[in-house]
């Protein structure tokens, strides 16, 4: 690494994504996996997108919000992947100062946003279950566009403090970030000045909106669980658990590896370096992936509309685009044979 890097300066006009250390000889390995994580959670969440709009009966609260989890499921790894695979494949680790901070906002933004959903989606299964006649009143969708919208609100207002905070410190020792993107807490590690205000507001937006998050959702839950053991038959408490265990799972692969790699990184300081680097990774791109196939899998009216798309629509979009190409061929045949006869 040249000299330019790790000699005195007051704010760098790039910094240098190392990828995984210690692990730089796999990194074309490693992207292997990566690449089919981010393929499988774009083919799977835009496929959520395209069953919930052309299907009336899935516009509803739940469908809403599992609409903004596929975007935000779609924003995630993409805000991340591509740097990432320029690093591994071509050992370009060079980002702008500006396109670091953006990257970092967009990244943390969206794991407020998706936290947000989750929680609406958690109050969505509530209401259906504890006072299922009156979903439809309360859950309007003004309603439904106010909690989406304060979602991202939440999100976004939460999250502006940290590009400007990091901008507005010196980096004085180096501009080489030992991560594959610019996680918030590997850019403030550069910072020579007090970093204390940073930490602290990171540990903030983790424990006062994430962990509230938490705890609204164990709510929401726990309350689910007492109206699905008062039902009066066994079939009809398996039926309705059902309707509520793909939420949970999709909870579950959200907020496990991402609460442990963000105390980790605070408090983990005698674990190895690329094992944080993998975990942050990691949760940026498991539950993108997991989410659709989770939901479609379980979901039965998404499981049915798309059975119904492959097993219907998809030989008659076919048969019509293969018979047109028939006919179109067999008009130019003729034109060529027949034409010159007559």
């Amino acid at each position: 690494m040249s000299d330019s890097n790790t000699t005195n300066f007051t704010n760098p006009s790039t910094f240098i994504l190392l990828g995984i250390p210690g692990l730089e000889r796999a990194h074309v390995w490693i992207s292997i996996p990566f690449c089919i994580m981010y393929a499988i959670a774009i083919l799977g969440n835009i496929t959520i997108l395209f069953i919930v709009t052309i299907e009336p009966s899935l516009h509803g609260p739940m469908y809403y919000f599992l609409c903004m989890l596929a975007v935000s499921d779609l924003v995630l790894p993409t805000s991340i992947l591509p740097k990432t695979l320029s690093i591994f494949w071509f050992n370009s680790g060079e980002i702008d100062f500006s396109g670091c901070l953006t990257q970092m906002y967009f990244i943390h933004c969206f794991l407020v946003i998706e936290s947000g959903i989750f929680v609406a989606m958690a109050v969505d299964r509530y209401v259906a279950i504890c006072h299922p006649l009156r979903h439809s009143t309360i859950l309007r969708n003004p309603v439904v566009a106010k909690i989406g919208l304060a979602v991202v609100l939440r999100g976004g207002m939460l999250i502006m403090p940290y590009p400007f905070l990091a901008r507005w410190r010196p980096y004085c020792r180096t501009n080489i970030i030992p991560h594959t993107h610019c996680e918030h807490m590997a850019v403030v590690k550069l910072a020579c000045a007090d970093t204390r205000v940073s930490s602290y507001y990171g540990l903030f937006v983790l424990f006062c909106v994430k962990g509230l998050d938490v705890f609204f959702i164990t709510m929401s839950y726990i309350q689910i669980l007492r109206a699905i053991f008062s039902l009066p038959t066994k079939d009809a408490r398996l039926k309705t658990f059902g309707t509520c265990s793909s939420h949970m799972c999709a909870i579950l692969a959200f907020y496990i590896p991402h609460l442990f790699s963000s105390l980790m990184h605070r408090f983990g300081h005698n674990v190895a370096l690329r094992f944080h680097v993998l975990m942050a990774n990691m949760y940026l791109l498991l539950s993108p992936m997991l989410n659709p196939i989770i939901y479609g899998a379980r979901t039965e009216q998404i499981r049915k509309r798309l059975l119904r798309l492959f097993t219907h629509k998809g030989p008659k979009v076919f048969s019509w685009y293969f018979g047109s190409q028939s006919k179109l061929c067999a008009e130019l045949f003729a034109d060529m044979v027949v034409g010159p006869l007559r």
